[in-house]
C-alpha cells in the first residue's frame, strides 16, 4: 500500500486504526478539500430538487424514509451526477478505506442526508447494515464516511455514535420498523451516544455495525451531510441479482484503481 502523503502527514494513522478496531468509528475534522466540499454542496441542492420533483409526480410527501421539507435520504446520486467520482475515488477516501477495510475495496453506495431548516426530523438508533440486510440477508462489514457539508452540533441535528466498546458487540442485531417514520430501530437502551461536533468538511467514519442516531434540527438552517459507503467485496442484492448499488472496484491489492 502506498499512503497518500496529504492524508498521513497530519494524522496518527496507527491511533485511528486502534480506535476503529475498538469502537468502530473515528472523526476527521475539516479534512475535505474546499473544491470537493463545493462539489458536494452543489450536487446536494440538485439531488433534493430531484427528490421533491419525484414526490410531486407521485402526489405524496413521504417516500420511504424521505419526508418532504423535513428530512431527505437521497441515494445513488452518483448515477445522475458522475462528477461526484472526483470525491468518491479521491486519495483521501482511498486512505480511509484502506485503513478500515484493507487492501480490496469497492464503492458500495452514496447518499445525501439533509435535515430541513423548517422542521428537520430526528432519525432513530440503527446500524447501517440493517438497511442492507433488510434486502439481502448477510453481507460483509462495510464503512460509512459521513461527510458534514455544514458545521454540525447538537443544535442542528448532528449524529450521535454509540461506540462498539460500550454497546459490547460488532454484530448486526434485529431491527423493527417504526410505522410512523419508516425508520428501522435496533437500540432501545439509555446510552445517549457521543455527538459528532465538527466544522463543515469533516468526516465521521463508522462501521456498518455501529449504532448511530441523529437529533432534530430546530436551528433555522439546513443540516446537510453526504454519505460515501464502501465494502470489501461486491454485495449481492438478492438471489439472482448481483450486485446491489454500485460495486465499483476502488482498491485492489492495496492499489487505488481510480
Amino acid at each position: 500500500m502506498n499512503p497518500d502523503p496529504a492524508f498521513t502527514a497530519n494524522l496518527d494513522v496507527a491511533s485511528l486504526r486502534r480506535q476503529y478496531a475498538a469502537d468502530g468509528f473515528f472523526v476527521l475534522p475539516g479534512i475535505i478539500p474546499p473544491e470537493h466540499l463545493a462539489l458536494l454542496r452543489r450536487v446536494c441542492s440538485e439531488a433534493i430538487a430531484e427528490m421533491d420533483a419525484e414526490m410531486d409526480r407521485k402526489n405524496t410527501t413521504v417516500l420511504g424514509i424521505n419526508h418532504k421539507g423535513k428530512r431527505y435520504f437521497v441515494g445513488q446520486s452518483y448515477h445522475n451526477h458522475p462528477d461526484l467520482g472526483k470525491f468518491l475515488f479521491s486519495g483521501l477516501l482511498a486512505e480511509i478505506a484502506r485503513l478500515t477495510l484493507g487492501d480490496n475495496v469497492y464503492l458500495h453506495n452514496d447518499q445525501y442526508v439533509v435535515k430541513s431548516e423548517k422542521e428537520g426530523m430526528k432519525f432513530s438508533w440503527h446500524q447501517d447494515g440493517s438497511y442492507v440486510q433488510a434486502r439481502i440477508g448477510s453481507h460483509p462489514e462495510c464503512i460509512t464516511c459521513w461527510c458534514s457539508l455544514d458545521e454540525v452540533s447538537e443544535a442542528n441535528g448532528t449524529i450521535y455514535v454509540l461506540p462498539a466498546s460500550r454497546f459490547g458487540s460488532r454484530e448486526l442485531v434485529e431491527h423493527t420498523k417504526d410505522p410512523v417514520t419508516n425508520d428501522r430501530v435496533g437500540y432501545f437502551g439509555s446510552d445517549p451516544g457521543d455527538p459528532v461536533l465538527a466544522p463543515a468538511g469533516s468526516i465521521a467514519v463508522f462501521s456498518s455495525t455501529v449504532f448511530h442516531r441523529s437529533g432534530p434540527n430546530p436551528s433555522g438552517q439546513p443540516r446537510r451531510a453526504y454519505l460515501a459507503q464502501y465494502a470489501p467485496a461486491p454485495i449481492q442484492n438478492k438471489p439472482g441479482e448481483w450486485p446491489q448499488y454500485f460495486a465499483e472496484p476502488f482498491i485492489r491489492d492495496g492499489r487505488r484503481l481510480r
